[in-house]
């Protein structure tokens, strides 16, 4: 070799040495690469730094836009192997270096140690990826009306702390101790036995929000109004509102206790909540069976059915109140009636009639009644058409056990037994069947008028 080609090879060498001394390059390793979808990839460029706890492991390699017209941005990082390993749950923010530069690097977290470890080529989707805000972000917000609106929050505000407020204030400050507790430990609550799968949850639940507040901005818009009218009512009305403040505080004095006794209700209801998760869940093949029966039932209710129905009764339901209304004095004497059957009648038509004769004694007024209505027939033709009066024989006891049989009348015919119509039947006492006999003497006195 010549020494001019000897020359060209050292040259060539030493430069080749100089670059990959001082870009600490090294053509012959195979770098870590990991993806990311962000939905604003802000002012990343190519070749920006990638930490983690502010070290520098690693640049971005690329930024493209995300397929499918999704207006996302997909970045592109190599990491050295003293970055790995990364995890599933791991999360990445893109922040600023500085903060009038307006440069900016990509903070990565690796993730939680239990999680599966993210492999070579890997992606963070966009729900573990976040971007900073930034000052012309919030200058951009800061537009006329919410300049005015925060200079007169920023007014208000020092009206309400001069007069004695800010001092009100501090003394307030030490007394939340018990609420920062609670607080901490409702946040702590808040983030579920899964904290990823229950994140996920709420940010599902969160986006139907958004979307369903999104699909009627007309709503949404007088949501805001109303919101807005209402804090002007309520600003006009100051006086009533500081008149209101110590009422309030009774108030809080009066419902913390009930809000302790709800705190120690609270692990019941968490029992309770952690009992009706199997119901819940089972709520829909529930409703999936009971929507047909629903639909039938609305076919029933239509028009053409029980609603018409329920048109024409609802002109006869003022007739049927009226008629209810007569009916309660005869109900009333309904109840009466039955009453007097139950407490005065059937005992009387149960009891036994007495007698003397051997074997007759006891028989039941319900059997032997009848049997006197063909007596009384049969008395009847004791007489013509010209009186009613029957003619009535019966046997005085005393003869009937000497032998003879000779006519019986009652003590005194003329007297009949006492009558109280002043007295409700269903309270008197029911008939007494051992009535004593009279004397016999004066036939005449068995002639009794019907």
């Amino acid at each position: 070799m010549s020494a001019f080609r000897a020359g060209v090879l050292t040259l060539v060498v030493l430069v080749v040495a100089a670059y990959f001394g001082f870009t600490k390059a090294n053509p012959f390793e195979n770098p870590y690469e990991l993806h990311a979808v962000v939905r604003d990839a802000q002012n990343l460029k190519s070749g920006a730094p990638v930490r983690i706890a502010g070290v520098e492991i690693g640049k971005v390699t690329g930024i493209e836009a995300a397929e499918d017209g999704d207006p996302a941005a997909r970045v592109t990082m190599q990491l050295r192997e003293d970055a790995l390993p990364l995890h599933d749950d791991a999360q990445l923010q893109i922040r600023p270096r500085i903060l009038l530069e307006g440069n900016f690097f990509v903070d990565l977290k690796p993730g939680s140690a239990s999680a599966r470890e993210l492999d070579d080529g890997g992606t963070i989707p966009v729900s573990a990826t976040s971007t900073s805000v930034t000052l012309p972000e919030v200058l951009s917000v800061l537009d006329r009306d919410v300049r005015d609106d925060l200079r007169t929050l920023l007014r208000e505000y020092g009206y309400a702390l001069s007069g004695g407020g800010a001092q009100a204030l501090n003394r307030t400050i030490p007394q939340l101790e018990p609420a920062y507790r609670l607080s901490a430990l409702t946040n702590q609550a808040l983030l579920g036995e899964q904290p990823t799968k229950d994140l996920q949850r709420v940010l599902r639940g969160q986006r139907r929000l958004f979307a369903a507040l999104s699909d009627n901005p007309e709503a949404l818009k007088d949501l805001v109004t109303d919101l807005n009218t209402t804090a002007g009512a309520l600003a006009s009305q100051d006086e009533a509102l500081e008149a209101s403040v110590p009422a309030l505080r009774d108030t809080l004095r009066e419902g913390y206790p009930a809000l302790g006794e709800l705190n120690a209700a609270l692990p019941t209801l968490r029992a309770f909540s952690r009992e009706a998760l199997p119901g819940v869940r089972s709520s829909v093949p529930t409703l999936d069976a009971a929507i047909p029966w629903i639909g039938q039932a609305r076919g029933l209710v239509a028009e053409s059915e029980l609603r018409g129905l329920s048109a024409d009764l609802r002109q006869a339901v003022p007739s049927l109140v009226r008629l209810n209304t007569r009916l309660i004095p005869a109900l009333g004497q309904l109840r009466g009636l039955s009453s007097c059957t139950s407490s005065v009648l059937v005992p009387f038509i149960e009891s036994g009639i007495p007698s003397i004769e051997a074997g007759n004694s006891g028989q039941p007024v319900r059997a032997q009644i009848m049997r006197s209505f063909v007596g009384l027939s049969g008395e009847s033709r004791n007489f013509d058409a010209n009186t009613p009066v029957f003619h009535i024989q019966g046997v005085d006891p005393g003869n009937l056990t000497a032998g003879r049989i000779e006519p019986a009348a009652p003590p005194n015919p003329n007297m009949p037994p006492e009558h109280r119509p002043d007295v409700p039947c269903e309270t008197q006492e029911p008939p007494n069947l051992q009535a004593p006999s009279g004397s016999a003497l004066d036939p005449a006195l068995t002639s009794v008028s019907p």
